[in-house]
């Protein structure tokens, strides 16, 4: 009975210590860009190399320039991001254990603005000092759009992470802005 609760014991200390290494190896992985595209395969594959470039051509390849990781921008802010980041992970790796995952992977939850508000929250905020013309008065009403339409734009609308573009314009989704632009004054009667 001794050597039992003894095994036992021996087994529980052992599975949490597999347990604790294996979140410990997984969160300093998930760092690593490499890491992220060796599963994600197409189109991240093609992101990273991307990012990798000396002349950054994406909102991605710029922010990766400034030591942003792949996680950096797909988990959102605080512990609740984090979280979600996490558990998209490990759903990912339960389906790839079990042998229903998807391949290409790919990514169920679109980046959030939370994602993108953790490093720049002063964006949609006026400023003191700061005219509304360069701040952009579309960042003061986003929040007023999304509040009265689930539908309204976000960050990514915009500022698309991984298509080319200038770097001088934020890397905006130019072929998108002007019918943002226009449904957000539909939206909030003309602003």
């Amino acid at each position: 009975m001794r050597r039992l609760f003894l095994f036992g014991c021996v087994a529980i200390v052992g599975a949490a210590i597999l347990v604790i290494g294996g979140v410990g190896v997984s969160l300093a992985l998930e760092n690593q860009d490499v890491f992220c595209a060796s599963c994600h395969t197409e189109p991240e594959a093609t992101y990273y190399q991307q990012s990798m470039q000396a002349n950054p051509g994406t909102l991605a390849a710029f922010h990766r320039q400034k030591a942003t990781a792949c996680i950096d921008c797909h988990s959102g802010g605080g512990i609740l991001g984090r979280s979600e980041g996490l558990t998209q992970g490990a759903q990912d790796l339960m389906a790839f254990l079990s042998g229903t995952y998807h391949h290409p992977a790919i990514t169920l939850n679109p980046l959030s603005d939370a994602s993108c508000l953790k490093c720049h929250q002063d964006i949609p905020q006026s400023r003191p000092g700061v005219s509304r013309a360069s701040n952009g008065h579309y960042h003061l009403y986003l929040s007023r759009w999304q509040a009265a339409d689930p539908q309204a734009a976000r960050c990514i609308t915009c500022h698309t992470a991984h298509t080319h573009g200038l770097d001088g314009l934020q890397f905006m989704n130019q072929g998108r802005v002007a019918q943002v632009c226009d449904n957000c004054h539909t939206a909030l009667g003309g602003h």
